[in-house]
């Protein structure tokens, strides 16, 4: 046997290696949200069975249509789709324009106020809770939206705004001035030459920006008090603890956490190339 011929099998051995554990680690990682999708599909009285069943005995779809046709789960869905669709137009928009303030422009004191802002981030978000707390009761915002939704306007984060600033740095210099020649001021140059050349980035931090108010549980468990307001996280919650007999069955709790999961999957999926190429910093990216 050739040092080929033994290279080419240790590289198989290695590939197949590496597949069966990838594909038990995808199994392992998998398994709670299996677990959660099987016991959406049983009745009340096997979710309660000791010891427990991990498959269901009959497919029971119908759970899916009580949960969306009662209680108040479509209230709970078209509340996190406004806090989230707000948000996801938003805090891109927002960031954008900060970044490009740090990115392309000639700023006083630029490098000190970024080097501030980035210094935020080592505050831990207990830091600042109570305070933004006092500041919305103030505003007499608490029990609405407000506060899940008007921080948006305001930048998004400093990590949002360092990714794309990074982002808009390896754009080249040259088409900012190419413009100046042509007369176009910053917010002409940042709306026809830089963001455009941005939507990879863009598409990434609107994607992520969706899934993160879609699923935020902490947030809206704070400031929304009426029911009313409560997003799809909180309604779930509520419904789990304090449901009763026919509104906390653990069936119908399992499927609403399931509807609940659909859309960042959809998401995930159907973004999945602009997700991989929005990480990759630098250069233009069309």
């Amino acid at each position: 046997m050739t040092k080929a011929e033994k290279q080419k099998i240790v590289d198989i051995v290695y590939h197949v290696v590496m597949y069966v554990v990838l594909t038990a680690l995808a199994i392992v990682l998998m398994m709670p949200y299996l677990f959660m999708f099987f016991r959406s599909l049983m009745t009340w009285r096997e979710t309660e069975l000791v010891p427990v069943i991990f498959f269901p005995r009959g497919f029971h779809w119908e759970n899916y249509a009580t949960v969306l046709s009662s209680g108040n789960y479509l209230t709970y869905i078209k509340n996190s789709l406004i806090i989230a669709l707000f948000n996801t137009f938003f805090i891109p928009l927002s960031t954008s324009l900060i970044a490009y303030g740090f990115a392309k422009t000639e700023l006083f004191y630029k490098k000190q106020l970024f080097a501030i802002m980035l210094a935020t981030v080592m505050l831990p978000g207990v830091v600042i809770q109570i305070p933004l707390y006092v500041m919305y009761a103030d505003f007499h915002w608490l029990g609405t939206k407000l506060p899940l939704m008007i921080p948006s306007l305001f930048g998004g984060g400093a990590i949002n705004v360092f990714l794309v600033r990074q982002f808009m740095r390896g754009i080249p210099i040259e088409l900012e001035n190419a413009a100046k020649i042509d007369g176009a001021n910053a917010f002409v140059r940042y709306c026809y030459i830089t963001l455009p050349l941005c939507s990879s980035i863009m598409i990434f931090l609107a994607v992520n920006t969706f899934i993160g108010c879609w699923g935020d549980f902490y947030g809206a468990l704070v400031y929304l008090t009426d029911e009313k307001e409560y997003t799809l996280a909180i309604g779930i919650y509520n419904q789990s603890i304090y449901g009763g007999y026919d509104g906390g069955k653990t069936n119908h709790i399992m499927a609403a956490g399931v509807v609940m999961s659909l859309v960042p999957m959809l998401l995930f999926f159907g973004f999945q190339k602009h997700l991989i190429r929005g990480i990759a910093i630098g250069g233009i990216k069309g």
